[in-house]
């Protein structure tokens, strides 16, 4: 089992009130899943992301990671965690602007340890995995919104996570681009990857095998997904 949470509580203190975010949620999900977490504004998907990002620590219950128990560890624990066994894609793709696309994605290479010119040739094999190959010295204000997507997916991947936590990976994209970066997130799932993705959007949602709609804090339903939306491979790797 690469993730096991048991009675996952999260209570924010807010003033005088509170409010959990999450209550009792227990979840299981298997090495090589591909889920799609789901709900609306305030249904606790965020926090539970957080949680399973190791960004955050839950108030009260477990958190198993690869045979590991994150739930009691301390912020400096959770963050060697987060670098060695996570790799995290974002709406606004948090690319460090005056950085190369390589050296954006060799990044986490850094705290790793790794050597210099082993992190460059890591980072360089990555980009070219994700079709980018012809734009590795490219900035990126120098790229496109579905290219700069495709870097911080190659930055996720490039320490070999044992899961790929994509955060609305499509939310500032256009229709056409959102596709091929779901027709990407299919090739790194049908690669090994773990991978879940958390959006709102239902039709995004159809391209995992399992989706878990959340709802006040809690797990409203966790179905297999009969109906899965296939983009092709083929069109992952196509430089834009």
């Amino acid at each position: 089992m690469l993730i096991s949470i048991q009675n996952l509580n999260k209570t924010y203190i807010m003033g005088a009130e509170k409010v959990e975010a999450l209550k009792n949620v227990s979840l299981n999900i298997e090495k090589n899943e591909y889920v799609a977490l789901m709900g609306p504004s305030g249904s606790g998907k965020s926090t539970l992301m957080n949680l399973l990002g190791c960004l955050d620590s839950p108030t009260r219950g477990e958190y198993w990671l690869n045979g590991i128990e994150v739930s009691t560890m301390d912020d400096s624990e959770l963050a060697e965690v987060r670098n060695k066994q996570i790799g995290f894609v974002f709406q606004t793709f948090n690319l460090m602007p005056r950085l190369s696309a390589l050296e954006n994605v060799a990044l986490p290479l850094v705290y790793a340890g790794v050597a210099r010119q082993d992190r460059l040739d890591r980072a360089r094999q990555v980009l070219e995995s994700v079709g980018l190959g012809d734009r590795v010295m490219h900035k990126p204000n120098e790229l496109s919104g579905g290219q700069r997507q495709r870097v911080a997916v190659a930055r996720a991947l490039v320490n070999n996570p044992a899961i790929i936590l994509a955060d609305e990976p499509t939310g500032n994209l256009d229709t056409k681009t959102s596709l091929e970066i779901m027709a990407l997130f299919e090739t790194i799932h049908q690669l090994g990857n773990t991978v879940i993705l958390v959006t709102h959007e239902p039709d995004i949602a159809q391209h995992a095998n399992r989706i878990v709609r959340m709802r006040d804090g809690l797990v409203e339903s966790d179905e297999m997904n009969e109906n899965v939306i296939r983009t092709g491979v083929e069109r992952a790797t196509e430089a834009e």
